[in-house]
């Protein structure tokens, strides 16, 4: 085992870099960058990175970043790049270019707040936006979570019945900037789990073609199907290589929701990335004093997950969701996709909570007020904000 101490960023960075190089057979690997706080660790550990057949390319700005890996990926190459917040909105028109024209780009993206007013700490409102973009979303809960799933997104992204670019998501500092002991994969693990980059309409000079032209109507609704169509596979083909991870790395890389002790439960709570990690800790406290709580955690929100959730949550009646993410006027992101996953599929009171919004911490004591909330309530009302001073 290749066990080291790295931060969030490092592993991201690492997986990054040593899925570029198992590349070098074929035609090679790409990485655009420019850095933002707090994502760039991960730009830096790329650059550094001694690709045999690749380039790392240094721009003026993220919208040149992602253009560059569309260049690079229209041309065949394996590739990716890093943002987080703000750069992440000034990289937006490249980001849909980059779905529409259906290219495997693997992005990680450091979950900040968006400003103004300007801040850096978590908050999932920067990825959340590009949600009707057709990108994979991928929102990680440790370390040894970013490292495994930033290879198995190069593998999910390339497989020729999805191509589509991937968002593999980390909470800003919690994870990119906090040391764990994890798991690195090797550069002959890499090799092994990642096949050539084989993008079948890649440009080539002997045929010309023109990539983006003007098209009618029609056309856009087919292409808009044909899209649907790629993200409805991605849910089964993630399980796939799931399984192929784990026969090369010997160990598993959670999939797009996991349960916890939700068999019996009379209330649900849902969460994603680091929160999901607390809130855990309380299910079990409470289990611990007879109450019957279960968890979801929710990793893949683009495609959602709708199907699992209903599976999931039928025997129950109350659900609480926790969102570190807010859509004016309107609530939580996720709070917004279990309701209409649950739509006519019983009398569920789904009541949604603001937590760790524009980065607050999000302790044990705040998922007790939720648990506590929910418990109390006989119908789901406005959603509850955490982390307000009184």
């Amino acid at each position: 085992m290749n066990m080291q101490l790295a931060t969030g960023n490092q592993a991201a960075g690492h997986s990054m870099s040593i899925a570029g190089e198992a590349n070098r057979h074929a035609r090679g690997s790409i990485s655009g960058i420019y850095p933002i706080t707090p994502q760039t660790e991960i730009v830096e550990y790329v650059a550094k990175f001694p690709f045999s057949k690749g380039r790392v390319i240094p721009v003026e700005s993220e919208h040149s970043a992602m253009g560059v890996c569309i260049g690079a990926s229209l041309n065949g190459a394996r590739a990716f790049t890093a943002s987080s917040s703000n750069g992440l909105a000034y990289m937006a028109e490249n980001v849909m270019v980059a779905a529409f024209y259906r290219l495997p780009i693997v992005m990680a993206a450091v979950n900040r707040t968006l400003g103004p007013p300007w801040n850096i700490w978590a908050d999932q409102g920067d990825s959340l936006m590009f949600r009707d973009f057709a990108w994979v979303q991928l929102y990680c809960d440790s370390n040894q979570d970013v490292a495994d799933t930033t290879l198995l997104a190069f593998r999910l992204a390339e497989d020729p019945r999805v191509l589509l670019p991937v968002m593999v998501c980390m909470d800003a500092f919690i994870v990119s900037h906090t040391s764990m002991e994890i798991e690195l994969a090797s550069q002959e693990q890499a090799d092994r789990y990642l096949p050539p980059c084989e993008i079948p309409h890649h440009l080539d000079p002997a045929h010309p073609v023109t990539v983006g032209g003007m098209a009618f109507p029609q056309e856009t609704l087919t292409h808009r199907m044909d899209l649907d169509q790629a993200i409805r596979q991605v849910p089964a083909v993630l399980e796939e290589h799931r399984a192929h991870f784990n026969e090369v790395f010997g160990r598993e890389v959670s999939g797009a929701v996991s349960a916890y002790r939700t068999e019996d439960a009379d209330q649900i709570f849902i969460a994603s990335g680091t929160i999901s990690l607390t809130l855990k800790d309380v299910v079990d406290e409470r289990r611990q004093k007879g109450e019957k709580i279960g968890m979801i955690r929710i990793k893949m929100f683009r495609p959602f997950p709708t199907a699992e959730i209903a599976r999931l949550c039928r025997n129950v009646e109350k659900i609480g969701v926790l969102d570190r993410n807010y859509s004016a006027g309107t609530g939580g992101i996720f709070w917004q996709e279990i309701r209409a996953a649950l739509q006519g599929r019983g009398g569920h009171l789904v009541q949604g909570y603001l937590t760790g919004v524009g980065g607050g911490d999000v302790v044990p004591d705040a998922v007790r007020e939720v648990v506590a909330d929910l418990k109390q309530r006989t119908e789901a009302g406005d959603p509850v904000w955490k982390g307000i001073d009184q």
